[in-house]
């Protein structure tokens, strides 16, 4: 249906009248599960990993413990937290068995992260009941049959949920009913609105702007003037609750990446590079196993004085072959290399961009089907039968892959 209150030329459609879309989110994912698993932890300030924080129980979050802060100024702020090393595995299986509850409750579930899914229950009143209930049981069989807490939100769109379930935080409910929208969404902080980080939120605090009802009642125009014509669009929609997209199954991603943390030390241009090569072959292999290619490559970098920055690479055509990405890696980061001597690195990333499905592609000359016993391949099957850490490269020897942070299947 068409809404009258805009000309007919930027008539916007309203995906539902109900609110019936939920955004399911874990509540502080990994440390909750370590308080599941160790009693002793449970009521106590909690902290994942060492170098860097992956996550913080609420309670160590009560001191300001954020991720993804120094371990060293978490500690301080919190002296007397429990740190503990991260277990993957027993991340995946929870978020395995959590979103096995997802799709007992509606077919329609679109994951967004290991921790995070939108639901789609608009079409299950006369089976289930409303859309009230459904989450009530939802999060009481997550506790129940996972052992974990769970915030859902509640609304007519994806983005309202998704806010809804973030105040609904920590294990609770929010129902945001149609007709209270903009009460609920308009005292918000602007930060609360997709696309508003540091930056556009130093600009929009800097004319005054810090809720979103004051971002509302500037209008469009003057917002292009402040952010440019897209972002102005974007964020004026969502000031007025407008998002009409559905909530999708299936949905591919678009990209993969990986990160390594570094500490504070200085690290010799030989070191950051093996690390470069661990972040290849790992994404290489994920990239084979999903069976996409990427044309795009995006190298990520976080410096000693914290700022960050981006290098990117587009390939003539797209690829999962791992010495033709870890060439465009290599080259990126040698260009970066002259700011990385001068001010430290603390943080290395790679990202694959550009992704598309492998086959089918379109053959170069000579005509030649893609071939299965390549180096890659080989290395491929002998990690997936005897483990990531069964073979690597000789720079990383001592090293260490780093961590590999699960991700839902693609």
């Amino acid at each position: 249906m068409f809404v009258s209150d805009a000309p007919a030329s930027r008539q916007r459609i309203v995906a539902r009248a109900e609110a019936s879309i939920l955004h399911a989110d874990l509540d502080s994912f990994y440390a909750s599960v370590e308080q599941r698993d160790n009693p002793r932890l449970r009521g106590k300030p909690v902290i994942v990993g060492g170098g860097v924080v992956l996550a913080a129980s609420y309670e160590a979050k009560a001191f300001g413990v954020r991720t993804p802060m120094n371990g060293g100024q978490a500690r301080r702020l919190c002296p007397h937290a429990i740190v503990v090393p991260p277990r993957m595995s027993a991340y995946a299986e929870a978020s395995k068995a959590v979103f096995e509850v997802f799709h007992d409750t509606t077919p329609l579930v679109e994951g967004v992260s290991i921790d995070e899914a939108f639901l789609d229950v608009g079409g299950l009143r006369r089976i289930a009941g409303e859309p009230i209930g459904i989450a009530e049981r939802l999060r009481g069989q997550v506790r129940e049959q996972v052992g974990l807490p769970i915030s859902v939100g509640i609304a007519r769109t994806k983005f309202l949920a998704k806010v809804a379930s973030a105040v609904a935080k920590p294990d609770g409910l929010r129902f945001v009913a149609p007709d209270a929208e903009l009460d609920f969404l308009h005292p918000l902080p602007i930060e609360r609105l997709w696309g508003v980080g540091e930056v556009t939120a130093r600009t929009l605090h800097d004319h005054g702007i810090t809720r979103v009802g004051q971002l509302a009642d500037l209008g469009e125009s003057p917002l292009r003037a402040l952010l440019g014509a897209g972002a102005a669009r974007h964020l004026y929609a969502l000031s007025w609750a407008r998002d009409p997209r559905r909530v999708e199954t299936g949905v591919r991603r678009r990209s993969i990446g990986a990160q390594r943390a570094l500490g504070r030390q200085p690290h010799p241009p030989d070191e950051i590079e093996a690390y470069l090569h661990g972040l290849t072959d790992r994404l290489g292999r994920r990239l084979r196993a999903a069976d996409r290619i990427c044309r795009t490559l995006v190298l990520r970098m976080r410096f000693g004085d914290f700022t960050r920055a981006t290098r990117s690479h587009t390939l003539p055509e797209a690829t999962d072959h791992t010495e033709t990405l870890l060439c465009a890696a290599r080259s990126l980061l040698s260009a970066a290399m002259p700011a990385i001597q001068e001010r430290g690195l603390t943080l290395i990333g790679l990202a694959f961009t550009n992704l598309a499905d492998a086959d089918p592609c379109q053959l170069s000359l000579p005509f030649e089907a893609r071939a299965t016993n390549t180096l890659d391949a080989t290395l491929d099957d002998l990690r997936h039968r005897f483990g990531s850490a069964a073979i690597t490269r000789a720079a990383l020897l001592g090293r260490g892959e780093g961590l590999s942070v699960p991700l839902l299947p693609d």
